[in-house]
């Protein structure tokens, strides 16, 4: 059974002028993800900032957030890392924190091969009773984990059970599709490429844009589900400049920016990642704009 089918919101984490972390504002935050129809919250997933934080921090983190969220959405836990003794001891702490499921992304640095990450999700999986999403991303782990290996990775693990796809290939993730077609649900990690996915037959979105606009989000999913794809092509369409803009600096810099200029006070960035730069900043405010985003 799949975690969520729809849009999920991979959430920010909110800081305070001193860089701790400022749970008043993540209490807001998860609750208009919640009143915007959001259908799962992604925790400590890479716009989550983990890689800045301490052990400690992220599983206070995602405690609050189970305990918060209080079974209104699944709460999915990010417990990726690039050592598997480490990864499988944080995913069972998170899994006693009660969260939903967990998003496990490719060992980074590593640039482990595919009979590498066979065995590394594999022992992850079989370490935990939770439902395992693997998260795709080679354009920040130097590693691409293709689909003959992810399909691989389900056949032999049964609580795996979907990946988020943020290869950016559409090719690839065509393959991904007929490979794994009943095995895995297929999520778009990319705000660009929701529409195209879900006509591959993905089952939704874990989305960086969800954290400025969850409804329209949510309702391209949901009309596209509801056959309605002209009414999904539109806001597809629609939201084009704003996904763009927010990758226009590596993520969560512009995410961050955004949030600040529709009016929440999430707080910096962690170094070594940095305000956003003063020449994206007029871009970001005209995509926030034209995808109707920004308070008049």
């Amino acid at each position: 059974m799949a975690v969520f089918r729809g849009a999920a919101a991979a959430l920010i984490t909110p800081f305070h002028e001193d860089k701790s972390v400022n749970f008043d504002m993540l209490r807001t935050l998860i609750d208009r993800q919640i009143a915007g129809g959001t259908d799962a919250l992604v925790i400590c997933g890479t716009t989550g900032e983990p890689a800045t934080m301490t052990e400690s921090e992220r599983l206070s983190v995602i405690r609050y957030a189970v305990e918060h969220t209080a079974g209104r959405v699944p709460v999915i836990a990010g417990c990726g890392g690039n050592a598997t003794e480490q990864t499988k001891a944080f995913a069972l702490q998170v899994q006693r924190l009660g969260a939903d499921a967990l998003l496990a992304v490719t060992p980074y640095y590593n640039k482990a091969t595919q009979g590498g990450l066979f065995e590394h999700f594999c022992a992850v999986a079989d370490a935990v009773r939770l439902p395992v999403i693997m998260y795709n991303v080679p354009g920040r782990t130097g590693c691409n984990l293709l689909p003959e290996t992810a399909v691989r990775i389900a056949g032999a693990c049964p609580n795996v059970t979907g990946i988020k796809e943020a290869c950016g290939n559409i090719s690839q993730t065509a393959k991904l599709a007929r490979l794994g077609e009943g095995m895995l649900d297929i999520y778009s990690g990319n705000d660009d490429q929701v529409l195209p996915m879900l006509a591959l037959g993905a089952s939704g979105v874990i989305s960086v844009l969800s954290n400025v606009a969850p409804e329209p989000m949510r309702q391209m999913t949901e009309a596209y589900f509801g056959g309605d794809t002209e009414r999904a092509r539109e806001l597809q369409f629609k939201l084009l400049p704003l996904a763009e803009a927010l990758f226009c600096e590596v993520n969560p810099i512009p995410v961050k920016a955004a949030m600040h200029m529709i009016g929440y006070d999430v707080g910096g960035l962690r170094l070594p990642l940095t305000a956003l730069e003063s020449c994206h900043e007029k871009l970001l405010q005209d995509a926030l704009s034209e995808s109707g985003c920004l308070p008049e």
